[in-house]
């Protein structure tokens, strides 16, 4: 094996694949560095996985990789103790080509799409850890792995490593340590199902997908979500809150935050007879705009979760790695051509991100963060407000309807003051605005 490459990717999960790929098309040498075992065994995500950016990549992907469902119904179901209120949106058309999105599984879509990497021609080394780097006087000339002779050298390190990136801290990318209050973790399961009762319990006709993703009671008042998707023949539920918020918990853990959740009765029927067959648990960067590093520096890129790339509002994750994946590609394509890698050739790689949608969104979202985590009637409050108002307002017991509207809205201001529910909707307005 060749000590020196042109490019190092340090990292197999989509961020790093997609740069890798497209590097070893445009016939750079390239070699990929996993910890794990293969690719996608120490990754994980919800599972969602969107058409549009990962077909820039590999054209009708869906016809070769092993994806499990294409999603046809995507819910919001707002949580109180027994109760759900539930929104929903439904298209036939997006079981059809072009979809619009899919369930996955992690251990094997990013196994198969690593193949197409190697078939691509890039070199994949994988049970191996990046320790630190190579320096020649303060010019990062490569890395060092825990093998023995394991010193690699090329001309750009690609940092796709996953939102604990001890690398962007080491080369001085990152301020070491990221804050608690940045950081989620979630916990996932896959419990097995026959497709058939998936089919029947989710109202899906055959080989069809839903998502259901879960707000309020399901979290214990703190800032996170919960999830439930399709798969072929499993579901994968899951649920994620901020660090800084589950460790006030005391002596509460995920896998019980995620024991809770199952729990509720709208959940129960959905996951009845079921099995699980894996647990997995992960970090995920919820910091937004305001928590992403410096993104280059003389021959180094920081990609994908390590660029704390995640916008939790719209639950995407692996597109915003994919593109920044195609950017760093395009940028490195580039220096590559001029044999300049420093920092201002680099640096085109910021402005890509910066022109597309992943930095506009994230910019546009900046304060959610904030504002949802000081205010936690969001999560509370107000789920447990709206089941409540609602289940008065459907129940018929001979009561007029203009003493139930009096009744609701008195049950409202009695937990928040008029002037508190107007300052929240301002709130609402601004940080979505």
């Amino acid at each position: 094996m060749s000590d020196k490459f042109d490019v190092i990717v340090v990292g197999a999960g989509p961020s790093g694949l997609s740069t890798a790929y497209l590097l070893a098309k445009a016939g750079l040498d390239v070699i990929i560095i996993e910890r794990g075992d293969h690719p996608g065994t120490k990754n994980v995500m919800g599972g969602v996985l969107y058409r549009q950016p990962t077909e820039e990549l590999l054209p009708k992907f869906w016809e070769h990789a092993p994806i499990e469902r294409p999603i046809v119904e995507q819910r919001m179901w707002l949580m109180d103790e027994e109760s759900v209120v539930t929104l929903g949106y439904r298209s036939k058309g997006y079981g059809k080509e072009p979809y619009n999105n899919f369930t996955v599984l992690r251990a094997k879509f990013d196994r198969w799409f690593a193949e197409q990497v190697v078939d691509a021609g890039a070199l994949l080394i994988t049970e191996t850890v990046v320790e630190d780097f190579l320096y020649d006087g303060s010019r990062i000339v490569g890395v060092k792995t825990g093998r023995s002779e394991g010193e690699i050298r090329a001309n750009v390190v690609i940092l796709a490593e996953g939102v604990n990136s001890l690398l962007t801290q080491k080369c001085g990318l990152q301020k070491d340590g990221i804050d608690s209050s940045q950081l989620a973790v979630a916990v996932k399961e896959i419990v097995a199902l026959p497709k058939e009762k998936i089919e029947d319990r989710f109202n899906l006709e055959e080989g069809e997908g839903a998502t259901i993703e879960l707000v309020g009671q399901n979290t214990m008042g703190m800032m996170g979500t919960g999830f439930i998707y399709t798969n072929k023949d499993s579901l994968s539920v899951g649920c994620g809150v901020l660090v800084s918020q589950l460790v006030e918990k005391e002596g509460l853990n995920p896998n019980e935050l995620l024991e809770h959740m199952k729990s509720h009765p709208a959940l129960k029927k959905l996951l009845e007879g079921g099995e699980t067959q894996e647990y997995l648990a992960h970090m995920i960067p919820e910091g937004g705009y305001r928590a992403i590093p410096k993104l280059y520096r003389d021959n180094v890129l920081v990609v994908g979760d390590a660029a704390m790339l995640c916008n939790g509002i719209h639950r995407e994750g692996s597109n915003l790695a994919m593109t920044s994946g195609k950017f760093a590609a395009e940028t490195i394509v580039a220096a590559h051509e001029k044999g300049d890698y420093s920092a201002g050739m680099l640096s085109e790689y910021q402005r890509k991100l910066e022109n597309s949608f992943v930095l506009k969104d994230l910019k546009k979202y900046q304060n959610v963060g904030l504002v949802m985590e000081k205010n936690r009637q969001f999560f509370e409050f107000y789920p447990h407000a709206l089941n409540k108002a609602l289940e008065e307002f459907l129940t018929i017991d001979s009561v007029p309807k203009k003493e139930k509207q009096k009744k609701i809205w008195e049950d409202i201001t009695s937990h928040r003051s008029k002037y508190e529910l107007i300052k929240d909707l301002y709130r609402g307005w601004r940080m979505m605005g």
